[in-house]
């Protein structure tokens, strides 16, 4: 969601609305100076000419801001406080990409968010705002701008990491939360740049949990994904999602809609994968993981079903039992056509409890057992089969 929507647009339209009520006024004045009868300098007063009033400016007080919230619902507080404290957290990230043409080299803009990871000037933001760009350019709060130097990436889970030489006074980190306690219906802030407007708030609720949605790696898909149906829009990407707390439990990602714009689905990555996936970039500079082939699950209270598994892939070699998409082909008035179609297993679904031993809960749980080993090792489904307790060898690839 590399936005071609930025500040500059919204300055050029704010340029435009100044320089209109200047004419306005520029006109009115010399309406009065130079086409209304001339008067003698004398005869002048406050009665028949304007005078300019200096009028004294507002400063609130700490008083001042406690009463005003006092008055306000105990939910508005929570909003308004958690605004206050975390809004400084989040960044607007502008990107340049130059392409050499036949005729021209021309350099197209985008416009995305980001999150501020520690006071050494490290941000968080999405692989596909800062992909195939030639210059980025962050910009915090208080308006100061800094290039911004990618460090690593990871495509599979659309997370970049960008450094900026800042002022340590400037940064204010955001804390993280649990994303493994999240529960469907609570009450979730998201705060990003949408369409360049810089550090906008919305409200919502998660959706729905353990979401897949499309990676930016081809053929890839980032699993355990949080739904939420909080307002996100072109710039929102790479912003942070908060909880009542203030803590960040996800990084804004993608929307569903049909139009580009916001229909009421978005997507966060959950902050338990991006701190994994953060903290391996740091150390190592790139992700190496293993994959099962699970692609979608479903929670129960005894485990987890595979609903969804690749055909081919090293769950399904080893014998687990899951859903697959399956191509049919059939023929109408002499056409050939193909459809996809999701079959269940012969025999029922699996039930996974635990890899290597180790009970997993979630979906996130289980990407995160599996994702810590790397291709070619061998890891063990526990798996419950027609209410039998078996182990699958899975070779990851």
């Amino acid at each position: 969601m590399r936005d071609a929507i930025c500040r500059r647009r919204f300055s050029t339209l704010l340029a435009c609305c100044v320089s209109v009520a200047l004419m306005g006024v520029g006109a009115a004045l010399y309406a009065q100076n130079f086409l209304s009868p001339a008067a003698p300098q004398d005869a002048l007063s406050a009665q028949n000419s304007p005078t300019l009033v200096e009028l004294p400016q507002i400063q609130e007080s700490s008083d001042d801001i406690n009463a005003r919230l006092a008055e306000l619902t105990p939910e508005e507080q929570v909003a308004v406080k958690l605004y206050a404290e975390r809004n400084k957290s989040v960044v607007n990230v502008s990107t340049f990409e130059t392409r050499q043409t036949f005729f021209a080299r021309q350099v197209s803009e985008g416009c995305g968010s980001g999150v501020v990871l520690n006071r050494q000037g490290v941000i968080l933001t999405n692989f596909h705002v800062v992909e195939n760009t030639s210059k980025i350019i962050v910009t915090l709060f208080n308006g100061e701008s800094y290039e911004g130097k990618p460090i690593a990436v990871d495509p599979n889970t659309d997370v970049a990491i960008v450094k900026i030489d800042a002022p340590a006074n400037q940064l204010f980190p955001v804390d993280f939360g649990d994303s493994s306690r999240l529960l469907v219906g609570q009450t979730v802030y998201a705060i990003g740049n949408p369409f360049g407007l810089e550090r906008t708030m919305t409200k919502g609720i998660i959706s729905n949990l353990n979401r897949s949605i499309d990676s930016p790696q081809q053929f890839r898909q980032i699993k355990g994904v949080i739904q939420i149906d909080a307002a996100i829009n072109p710039g929102n990407s790479g912003g942070a999602l908060f909880d009542t707390k203030g803590r960040m439990i996800g990084m804004n990602t993608a929307i569903a809609s049909h139009v580009g714009e916001n229909s009421g689905v978005g997507f966060a990555v959950p902050i338990n994968t991006i701190q994994r996936i953060v903290t391996i970039l740091l150390e190592r500079g790139e992700v190496v993981r293993g994959d099962a082939g699970v692609v979608k699950v479903t929670e129960t209270e005894n485990g987890l079903i595979p609903v969804l598994i690749d055909e081919g892939g090293a769950a399904d070699l080893a014998g687990l039992r899951g859903g697959k998409l399956v191509i049919r082909v059939s023929e109408r008035n002499g056409m050939r056509y193909q459809t996809q179609e999701q079959v269940r297993p012969e025999g029922g679904f699996d039930i996974i409890t635990g890899v290597n031993g180790q009970r997993v809960k979630t979906g996130e749980d289980f990407i995160t057992a599996v994702e810590e080993h790397e291709p070619g090792e061998t890891i063990v489904l526990n798996v419950l089969r027609g209410g039998r307790n078996i182990d699958l060898r899975v070779v990851l690839k």
